[in-house]
């Protein structure tokens, strides 16, 4: 049974920041893709990062280059997403998600690889 429970989330204003945790359970972390999406308001679910399961690579949607950053901490199972310079577009439900199978020497997987889900935490960006 895999579990993951994401953590972090809340209210901020424009221009400010927030850090968005997941710890997991069950199967070995470290051998796992590891992902963040997020459903706005009204929209699909979208892809917003990814780390790989060495975590050397990592991946993000354009809309969050260069002011979101994904890491983990295999020691704490935790992978987490750190967000600056937010904006009232990046309000949504954050949810963090686990791949399939293990290891794998594709990178970026497809989204349809991340299968593993939690309930989501709640971001609110106010202008």
């Amino acid at each position: 049974q895999v579990q993951l429970v994401e953590s972090g989330g809340g209210s901020v204003q424009a221009g400010g920041s927030l850090r968005v945790s997941c710890a997991t359970d069950g199967g070995t972390f470290s051998n796992y893709n590891m992902g963040w999406f997020r459903r706005a308001p009204g929209k699909e679910r979208e892809f917003v990062a990814g780390i790989r399961w060495t975590g050397g690579s990592t991946s993000y949607a354009d809309s969050v280059k260069g002011r979101f950053t994904i890491f983990r901490d295999n020691a704490k199972n935790t992978v987490y997403l750190q967000m600056n310079s937010l904006t009232p577009e990046d309000t949504a439900v954050y949810y963090c998600s686990r791949s399939r199978s293990p290891y794998g020497s594709r990178w970026p997987i497809p989204d349809t690889e991340y299968v593993y889900w939690g309930q989501g935490t709640q971001v609110t960006v106010s202008s």
